[in-house]
């Protein structure tokens, strides 16, 4: 069972956020990570818990990219054919098998994870067919889908903190940048750590790989406050 959240969870996040947004100083913002994972979510075991959606929504995720079929049975390259040249659409038609839409702010941010996943996959490698993906390229998604869906989740409690105690909106924008090549720079090396453990990276593996890299990550940011 996930214990209670205790009241005031995110205060010492806040003001280590708070100071990170007014002087950008990056030890105020591990310390901010390390206060939002020790605190604000009573460490890296129970947040890795909580993040279990998001496990899940990457083994989904790996399971289409992999098999090139949605959960229907439909090939992901009829969706491909049916989208033209509309990219969106098939990026849409990948985010609804892997994370079908609740009308939660959740699944929203985890769909936008999805979606972005998919289309820094085509900025680094452009000739990518989607429905036939390399290893490399799917756990490329997979990698940056759970930094993605953790930064988003990030963003959903303490976004109007940076935006507030920046100086203006241009700053407070930099900031979550910021915030955010940090997160996915951190999970791509618990990602690696774990592969180098021998960590299986096949389909059936991947919630539990993913799971692992989440875990990994949130302790290194609790660490922080330490």
């Amino acid at each position: 069972m996930t214990p209670l959240a205790p009241p005031a969870r995110f205060r010492g996040a806040r003001r280590s956020l708070g100071e990170y947004a007014r002087n950008g100083d990056s030890s105020e913002l591990r310390r901010a990570l390390g206060h939002y994972v020790r605190t604000g979510y009573g460490g890296s075991r129970t947040m890795t818990r909580r993040l279990g959606g998001t496990a899940a929504t990457a083994n989904r995720l790996g399971g289409v990219l992999q098999s090139g079929r949605m959960p229907d049975g439909t090939e992901l390259r009829d969706a491909i054919i049916a989208g033209g040249n509309d990219v969106n659409v098939v990026l849409d038609a990948i985010a609804d098998a892997a994370s079908p839409i609740d009308g939660t702010q959740d699944k929203e941010a985890s769909r936008r994870a999805v979606r972005d996943s998919l289309s820094e996959l085509l900025v680094k490698y452009p000739d990518a067919d989607l429905a036939a993906l390399t290893d490399v390229q799917r756990l490329f998604v997979i990698e940056r889908y759970a930094a993605l869906d953790v930064y988003g989740r990030f963003c959903l409690d303490l976004q109007k903190t940076v935006m507030e105690k920046a100086s203006d909106a241009a700053t407070g924008l930099r900031r979550l940048k910021s915030i955010r090549e940090f997160v996915v720079q951190q999970v791509a090396a618990a990602f690696r750590a774990v592969r180098e453990r021998g960590l299986a990276t096949d389909t059936r593996s991947i919630a539990r790989l993913t799971s692992e890299a989440l875990k990994e990550t949130l302790a290194v940011f609790e660490e922080y406050t330490t």
